[in-house]
C-alpha cells in the first residue's frame, strides 16, 4: 500500500454552530496526523462565528479557511426560515462551492471532500470534481441506522400511522413514538425530511461514512448494521470532543479559532470552584431551542424546590424568536430567591463546565454534541429533548448508555415544576443515582481508550487516512 505523505482534504459545511463544531474537531484530529485541511464554509462564519488565522506556520499547522456565499443576506434569520435557508443551500450555495473548488483546485490537489449529512447537495459536487467523498455523520450511529432503514424501506414503520404500536429495529431497544427522530414524523419538518431523503439518494457516491461516536458506546446497533445490511457501513472515529476532555494536552494557537456565537462567561468557572464536588446541577438547552415562558417558569421553580446548587445557561432570545411574541424572562424574584445557591449566565464554555469536579449532573436538550461531551466528561444527565435527533439521543442516554433519567412532559408538552424537582432528586439522591454515576465514569474511561493507540476509533481513523492516501495516489 502506497501512502502519500502530502494529503490535503477539503471540508465543507454551512455556518451553523452545531454543524461546524464537529467538523472543526475532526479537522484538528486530521492535522494531528499530518493531514493538511482546508475548511470551506459560508460567509456567515466569517462575520459571526470564527476567529481565524489564514496564515500557516509549517511548525504549527492550522486549518485554512475559505468562504462562499449561501445566497442570503448576512442578517437573514436562518433559524426562523429554515425552508428558505435549505433551498438556498441546495441551489446558490452549492453552485458557489463548486466554483470555489474549481478555483482552489488550480493550485491545490485535494485528496477528498468531507461534508456532513445536512448538506447532501455537496456530494454531487465531489463527483463532478473527481474527488472521493467522505461524510462525517454528526449524530449517533443509531440515527444513521434508523434513517437508512426508513428511507430505504428496509423495515416497517407502522408506528408513524399508529402511535401506540412500538417500533422494534435491530440493535435498538423498543422505540415508542416519542423516541423517534422528529424528521420522520408524518406531515412535520417536511423540508428536513426531504433533505435527508436526498442524502440517502446520493449515498452510492459516498466512499466513507465516519461517525463522531465510538464503537463501545453503540456496540449493539453497529453490530446490527454489519454484513452488508447498511452500505456504506458507518465507521466511528470519535468521540469528537476537545482533547482536554479526553485527558490530552491541547495546544492553544494564538490567532486560532473558536465557534461560539456568543461570548462565554468565564465567571461561572470561578463560581464552580467554590462548590462541593459533584453537587451542582448544570442546565443548558443548546444554541437553538427557545422554551416557552411557562416552561421557563417551571424549570426555575423546580430548581428552587430541589434545594440543589445549579448553574443555568439562560440564553435570552430576541423578541421575534419568542414563542409568545415577547422575550422570555426569568420569573420575578427568582434571582433574589436563589442567592448564592445558583448562577445564571448567558453562555459558557460547556466542555470546561462539564469537566469541572463540582458538576454532578446535566439537565440537557440532548443534542448530540452535548451528549458526547457529557459522556466523555463522565457526567450523568436529565434528558429533556425537543426535536430532530434529541428524542432518540434521550432514549440512548437512559436505556442504552444508562446514565440518565428522562423528564416527562404533560399534555401541553410542558414539564411541571414537580417533574423538574423529581428528576433532580433521582439524579442526586435517588436509589439509582450512584449506579448511574458509576456507569458514567465507565463510559468516560471507554471513550478515552477508544482514541488511544490501538483503540477502536484510533484504528478506524488510521484506516480512513490510509484509504484517502491510496485513492489520491491511484486516481
Amino acid at each position: 500500500m502506497v501512502l502519500d505523505q502530502n494529503i490535503h482534504v477539503l471540508m465543507a459545511s454551512a455556518a451553523l454552530q452545531g454543524h461546524l463544531n464537529p467538523m472543526l474537531k475532526f479537522a484538528k484530529c486530521l492535522i494531528s496526523k499530518g493531514i493538511h485541511v482546508t475548511l470551506a464554509t459560508t460567509d456567515l462564519a466569517r462575520h459571526r462565528m470564527l476567529k481565524h488565522s489564514t496564515s500557516s506556520d509549517p511548525a504549527n499547522p492550522s486549518i485554512q479557511f475559505e468562504f462562499f456565499s449561501d445566497g442570503l443576506d448576512l442578517n437573514f434569520d436562518r433559524d426562523a426560515n429554515s425552508d428558505i435557508f435549505i433551498d438556498a443551500l441546495r441551489t446558490k450555495a452549492s453552485k458557489n462551492l463548486s466554483n470555489l473548488i474549481a478555483k482552489l483546485s488550480q493550485t491545490t490537489k485535494f485528496s477528498c471532500l468531507i461534508l456532513h449529512q445536512f448538506v447532501p447537495w455537496f456530494i454531487p459536487i465531489a463527483k463532478e470534481n473527481n474527488l472521493p467523498c467522505a461524510v462525517l455523520w454528526i449524530q449517533p450511529c443509531a440515527l444513521y441506522s434508523i434513517y437508512y432503514r426508513f428511507f430505504n424501506k428496509l423495515n416497517e414503520f407502522a408506528i408513524l400511522q399508529n402511535k401506540n404500536q412500538p417500533l422494534q429495529l435491530p440493535g435498538l431497544p423498543l422505540l415508542n413514538f416519542e423516541d423517534l427522530p422528529t424528521f420522520i414524523h408524518p406531515n412535520a419538518y417536511l423540508c428536513f425530511q426531504k433533505l435527508l431523503s436526498e442524502f440517502f439518494s446520493f449515498l452510492d457516491d459516498v466512499n466513507w461514512v465516519l461517525g463522531t461516536s465510538f464503537d463501545e458506546l453503540e456496540e449493539e446497533v453497529l453490530r446490527s448494521m454489519n454484513g452488508g445490511v447498511v452500505r456504506p457501513m458507518i465507521s466511528p472515529i470519535g468521540p469528537l470532543v476537545s482533547p482536554f476532555l479526553l485527558g490530552k494536552e491541547e495546544k492553544v494557537v494564538e490567532g486560532g479559532l473558536s465557534v461560539d456565537m456568543w461570548k462565554a462567561d468565564d465567571s461561572c468557572l470561578r463560581w464552580l470552584d467554590g462548590r462541593d464536588m459533584g453537587s451542582v446541577v448544570y442546565v443548558s438547552f443548546g444554541s437553538i431551542i427557545v422554551l416557552s415562558q411557562e416552561q421557563v417558569d417551571n424549570i426555575a421553580n423546580g430548581l428552587l424546590m430541589s434545594g440543589k446548587p445549579f448553574l443555568w445557561v439562560f440564553k435570552r432570545p430576541s423578541p421575534e424568536k419568542s414563542t409568545e411574541g415577547c422575550t422570555v424572562r426569568l420569573p420575578d424574584g427568582f434571582i433574589e430567591a436563589i442567592g448564592e445557591r445558583g448562577l445564571i449566565v448567558n453562555w459558557c464554555s460547556q466542555e470546561q463546565v462539564l469537566k469541572h469536579k463540582a458538576v454532578g449532573c446535566f439537565l440537557t436538550h440532548c443534542g448530540w454534541n452535548s451528549t458526547l461531551e457529557t459522556v466523555v466528561a463522565g457526567v450523568p444527565v436529565i434528558a429533556f429533548p425537543e426535536w430532530t435527533d434529541q428524542p432518540t439521543n434521550a432514549k440512548l442516554l437512559t436505556d442504552v448508555f444508562k446514565i440518565g433519567v428522562r423528564m416527562r412532559k404533560g399534555d401541553k408538552g410542558v414539564a411541571s415544576s414537580k417533574e423538574v424537582e423529581r428528576c433532580i432528586w433521582e439524579m442526586t439522591d435517588g436509589p439509582k443515582a450512584k449506579a448511574m454515576a458509576k456507569r458514567a465514569v465507565e463510559l468516560m474511561e471507554a471513550a478515552k481508550r477508544a482514541v488511544e493507540d490501538g483503540g477502536s476509533s484510533h484504528r478506524n481513523l488510521d484506516e480512513f487516512i490510509a484509504d484517502i492516501g491510496c485513492k489520491k495516489v491511484t486516481t
